[in-house]
């Protein structure tokens, strides 16, 4: 496309297509300074579609520069424990259909990047009653998930934690479709159902980081 004289033209965005865009930072500010969050941050990003409840906003803390997008799902089970369960620190970016669900005790350090449909849990559903549906069970215990500072979830991971504390060390990489059940030390690049390590990432060949960067 050209305009006088052969000078190219830029095409314009079509003008509905800011609608969304409007209508998302109207949501997020709405969100920011009305939901009772035990902390929050600025310049949230939460998109008009994620699932993020009123009810269980006080048991949540959100950092500074979090961003969550299109269809993610921040859940607190009814038999949750403790004052806070989810965590999410500053930089961090939920990624779309991702789906965060706690019982106990959920922390994703600063500067972590969930790809789209992620799973992150602390718990499971019971299925020890053969007579009862499964719906209709308890949660399980469960326990609590770490994941480092920079460490990058691949699309479709799933890290779920059924008892105990499942911790993945700064700067994981976790590969698309893989199962994570138990904890990696940093610098990890887990791959897999079950997941296991594929290989490690040695600091010290890296520019810029040291032996005290574990």
């Amino acid at each position: 496309m050209t305009g006088t004289i052969g000078t190219p033209t830029i095409p314009r965005e079509d003008f509905l297509s800011y609608f969304p865009k409007v209508l998302t930072k109207l949501y997020s500010l709405w969100v920011s300074t009305t939901y009772p969050f035990a902390s929050r941050g600025r310049n949230l990003f939460i998109h008009h579609t994620a699932l993020l409840s009123r009810r269980i906003a006080h048991r949540i803390k959100l950092g500074t520069s979090v961003s969550i997008r299109k269809d993610a799902w921040l859940n607190i089970i009814r038999e949750a424990v403790g004052e806070v369960n989810i965590v999410i620190d500053d930089n961090c970016v939920i990624g779309a259909r991702n789906v965060i669900s706690a019982k106990n005790y959920i922390h994703i350090e600063r500067d972590v990047i969930l790809a789209t449909s992620v799973l992150i849990m602390d718990h499971n559903h019971a299925h020890d009653d053969v007579e009862l549906p499964i719906r209709l069970q308890p949660a399980t215990e469960g326990g609590r998930i770490r994941i480092g500072e920079g460490c990058w979830i691949g699309q479709g991971a799933a890290i779920v934690c059924d008892k105990g504390e499942l911790v993945l060390g700064r700067n994981c990489v976790v590969a698309a479709n893989a199962l994570v059940t138990r904890s990696f030390p940093p610098y990890s690049v887990i791959v897999g159902n079950p997941a296991r390590l594929g290989r490690q990432i040695d600091p010290l060949a890296c520019p810029g980081l040291g032996p005290t960067a574990v």
